[in-house]
């Protein structure tokens, strides 16, 4: 089976042209974050990195307004408020919250994030965890 691209287009028209699905993604989003299991960690803010693919399943719209589309301000905004709304203990919750955030717009399939948590340990970048949900 060959995975090569063929060396012309099919025909279509616009409707065909358009994506039946498309990805919206915020990368490396860095914020401060009171996380961790341990009574030295509560109540500090570390940084955390933030990560997050969305697929939606709606094709692309025909118009030129955002309110048509999956707006990756409102999951930014969204990533903040959750980090700002007190002490999370595990990786795990919040990267759990921020995928129910990506999720409660319906036009979404799936999501994948990653969370980071920066400035651990002087030998790592980064430690966390990433996970996916699909809809259904």
């Amino acid at each position: 089976m060959s995975t090569e691209w063929p060396a012309t287009a099919p025909e279509s028209g616009a409707d065909d042209e358009r994506a039946a699905s498309y990805r919206v993604f915020v990368r490396d989003l860095v914020l401060p974050c009171s996380i961790g299991i341990y009574p030295r960690e509560k109540g500090l803010r570390r940084r955390v990195r933030v990560n997050a693919e969305i697929e939606v399943a709606a094709p692309l719209p025909a118009g030129d307004d955002f309110a048509d589309v999956v707006n990756y301000e409102t999951i930014v905004a969204g990533i903040k408020a959750i980090t700002e709304a007190g002490h999370i203990n595990l990786v795990e919750t919040l990267a759990d919250r921020i995928a129910a955030l990506c999720l409660a717009d319906r036009r979404v399939r799936a999501t994948r994030v990653m969370v980071e948590k920066l400035d651990v340990w002087p030998e790592t970048e980064s430690v966390g965890v990433v996970i996916e949900r699909k809809r259904g």
